[in-house]
């Protein structure tokens, strides 16, 4: 797999570890599987402050917010971008008739085949694999899988905007606003700038860099960003708030006005009506 794809697996163990947790959050059967062990040792090797209990309150509350945007608005079409290791096709309560579309690289997509590959398909969803570049245009070969632009959807965009630089991370977020028909959703999270230049990111910094993955983008206003992109935002929290706690975060959280914090956000945007 290309370099930024081995991030996956990072997360993947990251998840591992969570389930094995007696308090655990949730339960990832999978992770241990697609994590390998590489996703072990770059576990290891992006160890920073934060780090672990970061990625389990990021699946958390994607989880959770996958699961409420689903029933809440009868949503069937669900996309994830860069999908990496995701295997909530498998280890989520999905309403009967849903269809998952997981984006990504074609390699990634074939080592996961192959590492699930001994898994029984859940009853009730279907799963559609669509490899792409981000990068070029997707949109034509997500409506082959069998997307309908026309059909609400949820995106999720986790773990992806930071690889970008801004005008693509801006492109793509408009992107998915002028292809999403009324009641979708979208859900991720996206850093701050400060968090790409505080003096103690930069040991994790320069490991991602060296590996050929480095983080570029981050933005002090996320409201702002998604605005901008036509998108209505619901909430944007920080691990440590409500809402995005789970008992997991061990540090304070500053005011959003205290400049030159490191900070992760994670997002609920709806596109609830068309306007010309």
């Amino acid at each position: 797999m290309e370099a930024v794809s081995r991030t996956a697996q990072w997360t993947a163990a990251a998840r591992a570890l969570e389930t094995d947790r007696e308090d655990r959050l949730f339960a990832d059967p999978y992770a241990r599987t697609v994590a390998g062990t590489t996703g072990f040792e770059l576990l290891d090797r992006y160890a920073g402050a934060g780090t672990v209990p970061f990625l389990a309150i990021r699946t958390t509350y994607l989880d959770r917010a996958i699961e409420r945007a689903v029933r809440e608005r009868g949503l069937r079409q669900v996309v994830f971008l860069a999908a990496g290791m995701d295997t909530r096709y498998y280890r989520l309560t999905w309403p009967d008739g849903v269809t998952l579309y997981e984006l990504d690289r074609p390699a990634l997509l074939e080592a996961k085949a192959a590492m699930l590959a001994g898994e029984p398909e859940p009853a009730g969803r279907t799963r559609r694999t669509v490899a792409v570049d981000l990068r070029e245009d997707w949109v034509g070969s997500l409506k082959e899988a069998g997307w309908r632009a026309e059909v609400p959807t949820l995106w999720v965009v986790e773990g992806l905007l930071f690889f970008l630089p801004e005008d693509a991370v801006r492109a793509l977020i408009a992107t998915l606003w002028q292809h999403s028909a009324p009641s979708s959703v979208l859900l991720g999270d996206v850093i701050s700038e400060a968090a790409l230049r505080n003096p103690l990111s930069r040991p994790f910094m320069k490991a991602l860099e060296e590996d050929g993955n480095p983080w570029l983008f981050g933005t002090e206003k996320p409201e702002q960003l998604l605005r901008s992109c036509g998108w209505t935002v619901q909430e944007v929290r920080q691990p440590g708030e409500q809402g995005a706690d789970f008992g997991r975060w061990p540090y304070p959280v500053p005011p959003r006005e205290t400049p030159r914090v490191p900070r992760s956000f994670l997002f609920t945007a709806t596109r609830d009506e068309i306007t010309s």
